[in-house]
């Protein structure tokens, strides 16, 4: 089984692309990827990429989508040292990585700021489409990662 961390832009990805991640693997993230994604949906309404009823759609996936959240004291604590150690002044990001050092086997992202900052801490780090090669998510009958 992969545990795979995901940070709201792939949640997001995987709800618009229709995948389902296979039985043997499992998807994490930190607590806030609700908010987060929540904040991105609201923001592409608003600006006119996504009408009001898709955005809401989706958000609903959001919060049914079978994703383990972690906001436990040692996340917290593990997010708090890394956006320390990479001098970062909010320490949002760093959650994704410490949910990904702590309880996954990788994190799957295509922020380059968030991919860069896993290698430095020693998180193994993909993009969503080089994570397509692995199998765990089913997308529209086809098998493919996590898009």
């Amino acid at each position: 089984m992969t545990r795979f961390a995901i940070d709201a832009d792939v949640a997001l990805r995987l709800i618009a692309d229709g995948a389902h991640v296979a039985p043997e693997h499992s998807l994490v993230g930190p607590s806030v990827l609700r908010s987060h994604a929540m904040a991105k949906l609201y923001t592409q309404v608003r600006d006119g990429s996504l009408d009001e009823k898709t955005g809401r759609a989706r958000l609903d996936r959001v919060a049914t989508m079978k994703i383990r959240l972690l906001g436990d004291r040692v996340s917290r604590a593990t997010a708090w040292r890394i956006a320390r150690d990479l001098g970062w002044d909010d320490p949002a990001p760093a959650e994704y990585l410490a949910v990904a050092a702590l309880q996954a086997d990788l994190l799957v992202t295509d922020d380059a700021t968030l991919s860069e900052a896993a290698r430095a801490v020693g998180v193994s780090v993909v993009g969503i489409d080089d994570a397509v090669i692995a199998g765990a998510v089913t997308a529209d009958s086809t098998t493919s990662a996590l898009g």
